[in-house]
């Protein structure tokens, strides 16, 4: 059933000339008969009884808004996922490229997911969540609306995330924590070791203090900037800047560091 969609021959409102080569497997429902639209990328298989691109679960939808889906290239969304629209005209619902979404997962209304991100089973994003790219989730974890998960970043199965993941980092937990860097994560995608050893003695200033309680975490962050050995390297002033941007008006904080008693 395909129903107010294009497939394989539309993205970000723009006509492409390649032929239409998604894919769609039985028992699968893709578009809804809503106004606004579905737009499915080239080269993406949506898997036995999907759902893909239908109304949002939100009470503030109102019957006959427009709502949007916008779905790239090279996405494997698997078997029973469910991926809304948005719930208004004015924004949509975005899934990018190069994306691995695995069995019953669920991508809620207005969620922003970037390339390349592993979702494994009962992946489950509530609303208007944000994920970068080169993100892994491990099985059986819920994200809070408005959470924003780092590039980078893993999540242990089982995980409930009720705040920001930062770049690089890996968490889990109910509710998660900060447990380190994503070190395997990093290695595999690249990051030399001289980098990943800069980001470790970062996350140690601002996350495991010598002198515990005695600087805000603001103090620890201008401290990494100021560090001549660590700041030039590109992926921590990244990181430091993720963290910084978490704690901006309407953003949910960091999620939080056993040993780390200031919040």
């Amino acid at each position: 059933m395909v129903v107010n969609c294009t497939l394989g021959a539309m993205s970000w409102g723009r006509l492409k000339l390649e032929t239409v080569v998604s894919f769609k497997r039985s028992g699968a429902i893709v578009g809804a008969d809503l106004p606004g639209r579905t737009v499915i990328g080239n080269y993406n298989v949506i898997g036995h009884h999907a759902v893909v691109g239908v109304k949002c679960q939100d009470l503030k939808y109102k019957q006959g808004d427009e709502c949007f889906l916008h779905v790239g290239d090279h996405n494997d969304i698997r078997e029973y996922c469910s991926i809304h629209r948005s719930v208004k005209s004015s924004d949509r619902t975005v899934i990018g490229d190069n994306n691995l979404i695995m069995g019953s997962c669920h991508i809620a209304h207005d969620c922003k997911i970037g390339n390349k991100n592993i979702f494994a089973n009962n992946t489950l994003l509530a609303g208007h969540v944000v994920v970068e790219d080169y993100a892994h989730t491990a099985g059986a974890i819920v994200v809070h609306q408005f959470c924003h998960i780092g590039a980078h970043s893993f999540i242990g199965g089982g995980s409930v995330i009720t705040q920001d993941v930062p770049k690089f980092m890996m968490v889990s937990g109910d509710r998660a924590e900060l447990r380190g860097l994503n070190l395997e994560g990093l290695r595999r995608h690249g990051f030399s070791d001289i980098e990943i050893r800069g980001m470790r003695k970062a996350y140690q200033k601002i996350f495991m203090p010598n002198e515990v309680n005695s600087r805000s975490l603001d103090d620890r962050l201008a401290e990494v900037e100021k560090d001549i050995e660590i700041s030039h390297f590109p992926a921590v002033t990244s990181m430091v800047q993720s963290i910084r941007e978490s704690f901006q008006q309407k953003r949910r904080g960091i999620c939080k560091f056993r040993n780390w008693a200031a919040s």
